[in-house]
């Protein structure tokens, strides 16, 4: 009987740890901490920073993200609920308490950007907050709901990684990192309205004004190929800035190029499918040009 019961506490606490780490939205902190390793590693000095503190930067943008992920549940719960492709969350589900999601939420943010500012510096902190609070604030509680453009403006916060990588190592903002910064500001766009074009029905559901739901698909997928339109030339731009070399320009003329062909694609399919691959590829895409460029600067 007892051993009957240990199991069951034990399944539960599980089950509890897995909610946790499921408003931490995994998927995503992923490639914030890809893309803002990234960003630490092209950066001048990273070969001299201790490894150690290389850890701490990239544990403390994680949790940053993770911070920001939860709040952003938190916040949607009640979206969440309505749409398919997030009713099995913790919070829709009852799981998790609202008050529990947004206390874990403003711990860890706080942990997140006390433990950038005092091992790493301040500049990467104010950065890291900043970004937080875009995400949080500007993107989650304000445009979202509010207008099309949500996206687009709403998508610099998930920017802001190289950026913070960078200053990690420099302890500056520069210009190259306003580059990176840019790549994945262009590259937002058409990744969120190519998702959101198979969800539709789900953001009308929420009644989310998702570009192909207030404009229309043909007018979305017209967007879509204007940004990876200029999105291409603004990858090619690190070599110029000795950022990275011809190995990362040549990745990034191939994998920009397809990008462009991925929205043409699209622009020509009635259906949904070359959207589902389209979305497929822009995760792969923003993974391979930031490896391109790491493997070229290493």
């Amino acid at each position: 009987m007892e051993s009957t019961t240990i199991n069951v506490m034990e399944k539960q606490t599980e089950s509890r740890v897995r909610d946790f780490v499921a408003l931490l939205k995994p998927r995503v902190m992923s490639l914030v901490v890809f893309s803002g390793f990234a960003g630490m590693v092209v950066a001048p000095g990273f070969s001299a920073m201790h490894p150690f503190l290389i850890a701490v930067a990239v544990m403390a943008l994680a949790i940053g993200a993770g911070a920001a992920g939860a709040a952003n549940m938190w916040y949607d719960r009640d979206i969440d609920a309505v749409m398919k492709r997030t009713a099995a969350r913790p919070l829709p589900r009852g799981h998790i308490a609202p008050d529990e999601a947004l206390s874990f939420a403003l711990v860890l943010s706080v942990l997140s950007v006390m433990t950038m500012g005092v091992a790493i510096n301040w500049t990467a902190a104010g950065l890291l907050a900043f970004a937080n609070l875009f995400y949080v604030v500007i993107y989650t509680m304000w445009l979202k709901r509010r207008t099309p453009q949500n996206i687009v403006i709403g998508g610099a916060a998930g920017a802001f990684p190289p950026m913070i990588g960078w200053a990690a190592v420099t302890g500056q903002i520069s210009l190259e990192s306003i580059v990176l910064f840019a790549i994945i500001f262009f590259w937002t766009p058409p990744h969120f309205w190519a998702l959101s074009l198979f969800a539709n029905e789900d953001y009308k559901r929420a009644n989310i004004p998702m570009l192909p739901v207030v404009a229309g698909a043909r007018k979305t997928k017209i967007q879509m190929l204007i940004y990876t339109l200029i999105l291409l030339p603004l990858t090619l731009l690190p070599d110029f800035m000795g950022v990275a070399g011809m190995g990362y320009t040549t990745a990034a003329a191939v994998l920009s190029g397809f990008f462009v062909f991925t929205a043409i694609r699209v622009l020509l399919d009635p259906g949904l499918k070359s959207a589902r691959l389209m979305f497929g590829y822009s995760v792969f895409y923003l993974f391979a040009l930031f490896l391109a460029m790491m493997i070229d600067k290493v």
